[in-house]
């Protein structure tokens, strides 16, 4: 359970010498928040843990998946959400993610599964970068690394971990979509994946559905501050 949440807490370029091409793909690439909550909105427990919300990844069915990237694992679900996970994942060419994600990940090996990866952090930790990873640290804000995730994306899309990061996403108005795992527990306390919204409320519409054991998966579609004044 620790090495799940070590990769799904994950637990995916340089903008100012973008090509005209590169900017098409940056402007296709889309940025899809993924998270799994419990039933009560929280992503971690009190100390930050997220075994009972992740469990479903490893003990929801008979459904085997490998993760790939330098820390490989097997996740085994049920074949509805089997579907929903690779339908969610092909599409991803790069990840980005907040400090405290990459380190309870510890830093996924050097490679996350889905793409490069991009992490916003205040300092870039001791002994990284390292020699053939594909993670980045961003020091110069979200536009930043929002810029060089989609970059890297290369037109595919940009997955975001952690709560902080999608939060900062969705104040900004820059957040695409939000794939929401709601697992079949109660926390009661802890880190919770809504806080701290300047634009609430707000209507995203009717999400799609998938069914699985233990878990439910939406996928919303999250307008913009502009779009949801201009309705």
């Amino acid at each position: 359970m620790a090495r799940c949440a070590r990769f799904l807490v994950q637990a995916l370029l340089q903008s100012s010498a973008l090509t005209s091409t590169h900017h098409h793909s940056v402007q296709m690439s889309k940025l899809i928040g993924i998270m799994t909550m419990s039933v009560d909105g929280f992503v971690a427990d009190r100390e930050g843990r997220v075994g009972e919300v992740m469990r479903w990844y490893m003990a929801s069915g008979d459904t085997e998946l490998q993760t790939g990237g330098d820390d490989p694992m097997t996740l085994r679900m049920s074949e509805a959400s089997a579907k929903h996970f690779r339908e969610l994942t092909a599409d991803l060419g790069a990840v980005l993610t907040g400090r405290r994600t990459f380190d309870t990940a510890g830093g996924w090996g050097g490679n996350h599964a889905w793409g490069p990866a991009f992490v916003l952090t205040h300092q870039v930790p001791a002994g990284w970068p390292r020699p053939h990873s594909s993670v980045s640290f961003v020091t110069d804000g979200l536009a930043s690394a929002v810029r060089q995730a989609k970059a890297a994306a290369a037109g595919k899309s940009v997955g975001v971990h952690g709560a902080d990061t999608i939060q900062q996403l969705l104040n900004a108005g820059l957040l695409d979509e939000l794939a929401l795992d709601v697992a079949a527990v109660i926390l009661g306390a802890g880190v919770r994946l809504f806080d701290n919204l300047t634009g609430a409320p707000a209507e995203w519409g009717t999400p799609t559905v998938v069914a699985g054991v233990g878990v439910t998966h939406l996928r919303y579609g999250v307008r913009s501050r502009g779009e949801r004044e201009a309705v």
